[in-house]
């Protein structure tokens, strides 16, 4: 069931013991608007947790309060009245819906979540879930301190490209404006992000001789299969070094997972990547999107060049 920003609001108000939860290889949006929030709810006397089901990307520990984040121990439990799920819908949260059965709210951007059987609030038009976030802290009469601010922001500025993205609207900007004024320091934040060790450089030069092109240069292919995942600490940002080809549309990155299952990263500059993952059983934007592809690391190949081909064959 869709619910209204104002019904949100009332939720996190009556809520005494609240789970803060986002999706599985969490990005700056994903922990940018899980930590606000705990911190929101923190300062509105709420007995709140945040926890994440998979390990945390290391270029995001400068997040104000990341080590607030608990990752779930096997059968843990946490007796919350309120699970709260930003930036996705409940599928992308690994084990996290097992700690607890209290009732659930779903705050998320994403087009494809159509998980309406649950209380949803969906803005497929915000740039960010942290977009959102902010909007949600204004009904509650939130003071967006320095830490929340950065939070927020990070968020914004991540999911959006460092508003480079097609998503970026003018509130985007409005919101970005807010934050810096209430402490947020866009030049941190930017060489934060961006940091990266000689290992990562190293992954960088191995991936881009992996690139393939196809359908006459419109899609271009990055793949990190099982040797080079051996090396690899993160893959954030090597969807891009590709999506910038002159002649390409559509980039994607196939990473390697285990010996049946691969993820898919999809990026492009025109093509509804939303609709070609969802058949997949993927979600994300139109212009970001991804799957997890449960088969083998050639058959992942295989599947995702088919699915394009819909769009880029001759024919």
């Amino acid at each position: 069931m869709k619910v209204t920003m104002k019904e949100v609001a009332e939720k996190l108000k009556t809520a005494k013991k609240i789970l803060v939860t986002a999706h599985i290889h969490s990005d700056g949006d994903a922990l940018g608007s899980t930590l606000a929030m705990w911190q929101a709810l923190r300062q509105l006397g709420k007995d709140a947790q945040v926890y994440i089901d998979d390990e945390l990307p290391a270029n995001l520990a400068f997040l104000p309060h990341f080590d607030a984040i608990k990752r779930p121990a096997k059968d843990e439990k946490f007796d919350a009245d309120l699970l709260l799920v930003l930036d996705t819908s409940i599928d992308r949260i690994g084990n996290i819906r097992k700690m607890t059965d209290a009732p659930l709210l779903n705050v998320d951007h994403h087009v494809t979540n159509n998980n309406y059987t649950n209380d949803l609030y969906l803005d497929s038009d915000a740039a960010a879930a942290c977009e959102i976030v902010l909007d949600i802290l204004h009904e509650l009469d939130v003071k967006i301190t320095p830490d929340i601010a950065t939070c927020i922001y990070t968020g914004l500025a991540t999911d959006t490209g460092f508003f480079n993205y097609s998503s970026t609207t003018a509130k985007t900007f409005r919101a970005a404006a807010e934050l810096v004024e209430c402490g947020a320091k866009p030049n941190f934040v930017a060489e934060q992000t961006e940091k990266r060790t000689l290992n990562d450089l190293k992954v960088m030069t191995a991936a881009l001789q992996t690139v393939e092109i196809y359908f006459d240069g419109k899609v271009a292919g990055m793949f990190i299969d099982e040797e080079l995942e051996k090396i690899v600490d993160t893959t954030e940002g090597l969807v891009d070094l590709i999506r910038v080809i002159d002649t390409v549309d559509v980039a994607f990155l196939l990473r390697w997972q285990d010996e049946n299952t691969s993820r898919a990263s999809l990026r492009s500059k025109g093509t509804n990547v939303s609709d070609i993952v969802k058949k997949l059983g993927g979600g994300g934007h139109v212009r970001a999107a991804g799957c997890t592809l449960h088969m083998s690391f050639e058959d992942a190949k295989n599947t995702i060049i088919k699915a394009l081909s819909e769009n880029f064959a001759k024919a």
